[in-house]
């Protein structure tokens, strides 16, 4: 449990966040990036719901850019690479972020506090933790109420989608030279609403200007390096 300063400090948070954050948002979903639309139940996050991101901080970063910018509070927790340079250059709005970079044991207290607070969390569970359908089930609980959606890089139950990245591959450098510019990856998303069918999304993860953006279909020779070497054995 936390001590009392820490639950003095959290409260303090907790007041100052309710006294900032716009009104939270009166439907039951929260919006999503166009890349990002065709992966998630209903194109958009639920409100009360959890999700799966696997094998890339930006894309989990990604589902929290159109809530920021909307005016929603987020918080990520238990990323300590995590800075706020990064967290600008993904299109989260830095006056309404909440970085806890190392919660340590208290991870899902820290997880538990900001719910009340915020409109999204990011949270990375310690690699030995192992979230059971007990624990789901209780900050389950705590997002229905608040109307929160919490994101979780490692396998989490009851998830409304999971979304993996499957394939990656970095376009910008020629034949010995040049830089890594822009990277394309595929991203699988399953979900119980898709009664075992997976959908997938090429995805431009970041593009030349630093965004995700969704792969338009492109001729065979413009495929990335890496394809066109497999292509010819």
């Amino acid at each position: 449990m936390f001590d009392s300063a820490h639950t003095d400090e959290i409260r303090r948070l907790q007041d100052r966040i309710h006294g900032m954050q716009r009104t939270r948002l009166a439907d039951r979903a929260l919006p999503t990036s166009a890349a990002l639309a065709e992966l998630l139940p209903e194109g958009a996050l639920a409100a009360g719901g959890s999700y799966v991101v696997e094998g890339s901080t930006a894309l989990a970063l990604e589902l929290l850019r159109e809530p920021s910018r909307a005016g929603a509070w987020c918080a990520v927790v238990g990323v300590p690479d995590l800075g706020v340079e990064a967290a600008a250059a993904a299109g989260i709005e830095l006056e309404r972020l909440v970085l806890v970079p190392q919660p340590g044991e208290q991870w899902f207290a820290v997880v538990s506090a900001l719910l009340d607070a915020v409109a999204v969390v990011l949270v990375q569970p310690p690699a030995r933790a192992r979230v059971g359908e007990a624990l789901a089930g209780r900050l389950a609980a705590r997002l229905r109420q608040r109307g929160a959606v919490l994101v979780a890089t490692r396998d989490w139950p009851r998830a409304q989608a999971r979304l993996t990245v499957t394939e990656s591959d970095w376009a910008g450098v020629g034949a010995g030279f040049g830089h890594l510019a822009a990277r394309q990856v595929t991203v699988a998303s399953s979900s119980p609403a898709w009664q075992g069918r997976t959908r997938s999304r090429r995805l431009w993860l970041p593009d030349a200007t630093g965004a995700v953006s969704a792969v338009a279909a492109r001729a065979a020779d413009e495929r990335p390096a890496s394809a066109r070497l497999r292509a010819l054995g």
